[in-house]
């Protein structure tokens, strides 16, 4: 309960800030008042042009991220249990993932030109290097002494990958979640921005160049509360999985 009034207090000094820098500057022109934000906001999300915009950004950010999982925790996984392949991928890993975001724009927009694609595809390649390094990482951290007993004990190979490999990263893969959604938003946002095509990127762009800055505002602060809704959901859900795979 304590966390819950500190998380209030955090907010109301947020939006105290947010109050004072729309006064001093330029008399809310660049920094547009809250309540005219969140009242904007509230229009801007009951259109169903605007619903149909942040849905297109949604399926984006989620399809990128299930792509990440699905094939960075397999690839890190081989990784962890086997120290040659990890030697002679981590290099190119570690290059996708020093590669800036826009370079990948550029060739993207060389390549594909206006469209979904860019954005699924720039999002997913700033996503697996960490699903593969943390799940890496989540191998390597596995109690030794475990894997073992399943040998001195002869478990089934099946056996032990299900319960001791996929089970003691259960944790590691909440913490990809935990980054990664957050993530997936601002790439899939940036690269609507850059790339065109429909979604709440190109709802921001074409604000930009209207000079609207209160819709710009506005549609930022919906992308972040369901950046934040999101979360919160695939949190829930891998909670709950979690805990039925301990049951199990």
């Amino acid at each position: 309960m304590k966390n819950f009034w500190r998380t209030l207090a955090g907010i109301a000094l947020l939006i105290l800030l947010w109050q004072i820098a729309a006064v001093r500057l330029n008399k809310g022109i660049l920094v547009p008042a809250p309540s005219d934000t969140l009242r904007l906001m509230a229009r801007n999300f009951t259109s169903l042009e605007m619903l149909l915009a942040a849905w297109q950004t949604a399926w984006k950010v989620f399809v990128a991220l299930a792509l990440a999982i699905l094939l960075g925790l397999p690839l890190g996984l081989l990784l962890g249990l086997s120290d040659g392949a990890y030697h002679l991928l981590r290099p190119l890993i570690m290059t996708v993932q020093a590669v800036p975001v826009i370079s990948w724009l550029s060739l993207v927009i060389f390549t594909w030109g206006v469209g979904w694609r860019g954005p699924v595809f720039i999002s997913f390649l700033s996503l697996f290097p960490l699903a593969v390094l943390t799940t890496v990482a989540g191998v390597h951290d596995l109690d030794k002494g475990l894997l073992e007993m399943a040998r001195l004990y002869r478990v089934p190979a099946g056996k032990v990958l299900r319960e001791i490999h996929l089970g003691s990263l259960l944790p590691f893969i909440a913490a990809i979640l935990d980054v990664s959604v957050g993530q997936a938003w601002k790439v899939v946002l940036v690269a609507e921005y850059l790339c065109g095509g429909d979604g709440l990127g190109e709802a921001i762009l074409t604000a930009r160049m209207n000079v609207d800055v209160p819709a710009v505002w506005a549609l930022t602060l919906g992308a972040v509360l369901l950046g934040l809704l999101s979360e919160a959901l695939i949190k829930s859900i891998a909670r709950r999985f979690q805990a039925a795979w301990t049951r199990s």
